[in-house]
């Protein structure tokens, strides 16, 4: 974890840079929630403002890198590209319209040669990012009883299903970055998904969850793959890794219907 403020020049290295343009586009979304906006209108001002500023720090300090956005049209160039920044500029837009929520998140990770190899996690209205390149030490567990972070309005029934046989407790909260990084932090122990989400969604804090030595993978056990042409990636699980047998194997008996 590390707080990057702005600095004349951008770094160089790879792991900071996704932690700097993560921390800036946050900083500027903090901004316009300042701005007595509400709703739709609040929205569409963070979407629009943080995906302006990525857009600029990406064409202007990684040029000859593509890069993929939940905010912008598919340039799939990034196919054949070596370098391909895979960014979400407000995950979580619905918490960041709701003052004073704080569990929204920037993503910003680096894709090459097939493989995530940097990630940053901003979590701008707790001051922190989340990053790469660095020790990045798992928080030891406080809780007995296992903990799932899952959706505030929408937990999936399997997941129900899978805290009911594990004796979980069920742990609602908005992002999907925040709560891949809520096991980072110790606030849950696991985070499982099946319900939709796209390569941006999970990029960033995959990266940074890998770092910290967590479990990550499909609900069936294969690996997370990124820069895809088809950007869909449905389904995962983020978890500590003793919990990760439990968890395939209540998958592969029951699904995720």
């Amino acid at each position: 974890m590390t707080e990057t403020g702005q600095t004349a020049q951008p770094p160089t290295d790879d792991h900071a840079f996704a932690a700097w343009a993560a921390t800036l586009a946050g900083e500027r979304l903090l901004a316009v929630r300042g701005e007595g906006l509400e709703g739709r209108e609040l929205k569409d001002a963070g979407d629009a403002a943080a995906q302006a500023l990525l857009a600029e720090l990406l064409a202007t300090h990684r040029p000859d890198d593509a890069v993929l956005s939940e905010e912008a049209a598919d340039d799939r160039a990034r196919l054949e590209a070596e370098r391909v920044w895979i960014i979400d500029p407000l995950d979580g837009t619905r918490e960041f319209s709701e003052p004073p929520r704080d569990d929204w998140a920037v993503h910003v990770a680096l894709w090459s040669g097939g493989d995530l190899v940097a990630g940053a996690v901003a979590q701008p209205a707790l001051g922190e990012c989340f990053v790469t390149g660095q020790a990045i030490e798992l928080a030891p567990r406080r809780s007995e009883r296992v903990r799932i972070a899952v959706s505030r309005t929408r937990p999936p029934a399997f997941v129900e299903a899978l805290a009911a046989e594990m004796d979980a407790e069920l742990v609602p909260m908005g992002s999907a970055g925040v709560k891949m990084m809520s096991v980072v932090r110790d606030v849950a122990d696991a985070y499982v998904h099946a319900g939709g989400q796209y390569e941006w969604d999970s990029a960033a804090p995959v990266a940074v969850a890998r770092a910290a030595g967590l479990h990550t993978s499909r609900v069936d056990g294969s690996p997370l793959v990124y820069n895809q042409p088809d950007v869909s990636l449905p389904d995962l699980i983020v978890c500590r890794p003793e919990l990760a047998a439990d968890i395939l194997a209540f998958v592969e008996r029951h699904g995720t219907e």
